[in-house]
């Protein structure tokens, strides 16, 4: 049944974002904060299908921890869900993602719009370089960095790769780093036809403030955002042998 709910989502999913695609078109030539707002109309609009088809749910932990102003978060990645989620609960984010995207048909040009960091992930020096100009400038118009430290999505209990580019970023732009934990991939899982039922859980988590070693700082930043993610995944796996003890 389960499989057969996530069917019908990932159906009812395509037609959402193909329909609003298609009719918010002329948006595209207003500003990047319009854009901003129809891709929330159009995330809002998922989360209500994950929600009434799927029974996929969320929660928000921790939000009176984040810092005014600009931050950097530093978000813990496990599924596609995580990508909607940080428009969706982070103020006007400019987030870093991978330069494919935008070569998405409607997708992409919404993408591009919205003013987010796109980057060439095998560019090397000139990639970190072209991250760091493209951040700074977010930066001065009032905008928090959104950065997923591994690079690609991890399986819920695993840890991947913390890349250099966080540590550039945080030495460069002397800002406050905001771990975030989340759990969402046992439930919006890898398979597009495998979506489980529960809650996801999404933590802010107490910021790194500016001006540590680059050694002492993301060995601060793995720590947070690991054992909280493993906590998150501990407590749902718990919650769900109980029910169904």
């Amino acid at each position: 049944m389960q499989k057969l709910l996530s069917i019908i989502f990932l159906l009812l999913f395509y037609f959402w974002t193909v329909f609003l695609g298609l009719i918010c078109i002329p948006f595209l030539t207003f500003h990047y904060s319009i854009v901003l707002t129809l891709g929330r109309v159009w995330i809002h609009g998922v989360f209500f299908l994950l929600r009434v088809i799927v029974g996929i749910k969320h929660k928000v932990v921790g939000s009176h921890l984040v810092p005014n102003g600009p931050v950097i978060f530093a978000v813990k990645h496990q599924s596609e869900w995580d990508t909607l989620a940080v428009n969706l609960l982070i103020k006007s984010p400019a987030i870093i993602l991978k330069k494919e995207l935008l070569k998405i048909p409607l997708f992409g040009w919404y993408l591009k719009r919205s003013g987010h960091i796109a980057i060439d992930r095998r560019g090397g020096s000139k990639t970190l370089k072209s991250m760091l100009l493209q951040s700074s400038i977010s930066i001065k118009s009032a905008r928090s960095i959104v950065i997923f430290p591994e690079g690609t999505r991890t399986r819920p209990g695993e840890k991947g790769v913390y890349h250099p580019g966080i540590i550039a970023l945080y030495e460069k732009e002397g800002l406050s780093v905001v771990p975030i934990a989340l759990n969402s991939g046992l439930f919006w899982t890898r398979n597009p036809l495998v979506k489980n039922r529960g809650i996801i859980t999404f933590q802010f988590l107490p910021a790194i403030s500016p001006g540590l070693d680059r050694k002492k700082f993301i060995e601060d930043l793995e720590n947070s955002v690991e054992h909280a993610s493993y906590l998150l995944h501990k407590n749902a796996m718990d919650e769900f042998f109980s029910k169904n003890a």
